[in-house]
This record gives structure tokens, C-alpha cells and sequence, in this order.
């Protein structure tokens, strides 16, 4: 066991050495030009091979605030070179770090451009000051986002606590949509709802012509 923990951590130094970010366009439709980018985490380190590997690992060496943070100073370090607006993912533990809320952070320093998005799968019902929380984030500049949605089973709920200004439809909802009425109704009647509400919606997913 102890020698399986010592290959973990040299893994995750590895793969934090080797970090880096991949930044995928968020297209506006109608307009037909590039909204944003979203802000996806890799490391070059072979024994982590995909994000969700890298994320378990650090939750597992109890160091996903120390990742949480090289996460967002590389993409300050981005910003510091464009001025394009970034969509950034957070882990609900994020919201517990306090180098999240500190105006003097290097992300926070483009909090106007920057849209945090968080997860309506797991960890927001254990954060009881989550407004409070959000509030103080918006006053830095940032917006908010709800990734994912659809995905687990907290929809209504998260939209409820967090009053997001994006929502991010989770594409199991969205591949497939031309083939099937049942997805094409509940998509509808989740941007009407979100519309409602004064989101803007983004779907994931859409990688076919139909």
C-alpha cells in the first residue's frame, strides 16, 4: 500500500509538471462566430491519461485544491494574452478555497471575461453557504454556469440555488435529438425554462450535420 502511494503522488507531480490547457470554442449559432472558449484541463503524463483519471487522483492525495489552482493560474496565464471571454471549470471543493475569492489571484484579475461553471452531478448539496459563496464571486466580475445539466438529478434544484447566467445542456440530451421527439421536447421545454429564468443556454454535444 505505502509504495502504491508513493507511485501515485510521483504520478500526480508528473502530471502537474506537465499540465496544460486545451481551449474548445463555444460557437454562437445564429451568429456564426466564436462566443467563447471553454477551458479544458491535460497532462502529457502517460499513467493519467484522460481528466476524469487526473481529477481522481488528486482527490485521492487529498490535493484538489492545489490542482484546482494550477488549473486557473494557466488560464490566467492565457488571458494575459487574449482577450477572448473563458469559460473555467470548477470542483465543488473549489468553491471552498479561498484563493478562489481573493481579487488578487491571477484569474480573478480577468473575472470580467470569466465564466465559472459548476457541476449539478455531486458536492453542491454539501456547501450550505452556496449563495453567499456566489455572491462573493460575482462581485469579483465573474459569472456563473451550471455544467452538465441533465446529466445527474439535481437539475431544478441547482437552478434554484444557483441562478446561473449559462446553462450547459449535457449532450446525452442533445446527440441524437433529430432522431428522437421525447429529447427534442425536454430540450425545448429546458431553454424555454432557462430563458425564463435569464440564462443563456449552450448545448454540448452537437457534432453531427443533422
Amino acid at each position: 500500500r505505502k509504495r502504491d502511494d508513493v507511485a501515485n503522488a510521483e504520478s500526480l507531480e508528473r502530471a502537474f509538471a506537465s499540465l496544460y490547457m486545451a481551449y474548445q470554442p463555444i460557437v454562437r449559432w445564429g451568429a456564426r462566430e466564436v462566443y467563447a472558449y471553454e477551458a479544458l484541463v491535460r497532462t502529457r503524463e502517460p499513467s493519467v491519461p484522460h481528466p476524469g483519471a487526473l481529477l481522481d487522483l488528486a482527490q485521492r492525495l487529498d490535493r484538489l485544491p492545489e490542482l484546482g489552482r494550477r488549473i486557473r493560474r494557466a488560464v490566467a496565464a492565457a488571458a494575459n494574452n487574449s482577450l477572448a471571454r473563458l469559460f473555467v471549470n470548477l470542483h465543488p471543493i473549489d468553491l471552498l478555497d479561498d484563493d478562489l475569492y481573493d481579487p488578487e489571484a491571477p484569474l480573478s484579475r480577468h473575472a470580467r471575461r470569466v465564466v465559472l461553471e459548476v457541476t449539478e452531478r455531486a458536492g453542491l448539496e454539501a456547501i450550505d453557504d452556496l449563495g453567499a459563496r456566489l455572491s462573493r464571486l460575482r462581485a469579483l466580475g465573474f459569472r456563473v454556469a451550471i455544467d452538465d445539466l441533465g446529466e445527474g438529478y439535481a437539475g431544478l434544484t441547482s437552478l434554484a440555488r444557483v441562478a446561473p447566467e449559462f446553462v450547459k445542456l449535457d449532450m446525452s440530451l442533445v446527440r441524437g435529438i433529430d432522431s428522437s421527439a421525447a429529447q427534442r421536447q425536454i430540450v425545448l421545454s429546458t431553454v424555454q425554462l432557462c430563458r425564463a429564468l435569464g440564462s443563456d443556454v449552450t448545448a454540448e454535444g452537437v457534432e453531427t450535420a443533422a
